[in-house]
């Protein structure tokens, strides 16, 4: 899918959008995530992602209302892992055989 777009790491959000929003500092937001200021400044800085236990952190912390859907969160992280594998993908994969029933 050469036409497909980069999706943004879902950190990128949390760290532009959100904590600015919610006028926090990482420490203030770790507390409140009830993880650690390196796990948290860890994701921010794109060097791990949106796990289903984080998802839920998140959903929980700001609400479904506010954009929390943990389910969000997961599809985000999923669609920059898939264009990043996309990315680093072999190019030449030998197609299985057709198979025909009997």
């Amino acid at each position: 899918m050469s036409n497909m777009f980069n999706p943004p790491h879902p950190a990128a959000i949390l760290r532009e959008d959100v904590l600015p929003a919610l006028n926090l500092t990482v420490t203030e937001a770790a507390k409140q995530l009830g993880i650690s200021r390196v796990t948290l400044s860890r994701l921010l800085n794109e060097r791990g992602g949106i796990t289903p236990e984080m998802a839920l952190r998140i959903e929980q912390w700001l609400g479904v209302e506010r954009g929390g859907r943990a389910d969000l969160w997961l599809g985000m992280q999923l669609d920059y892992d898939l264009w990043q594998a996309r990315k680093h993908a072999p190019k030449k994969i030998k197609r299985a055989p057709t198979v025909v029933a009997a």
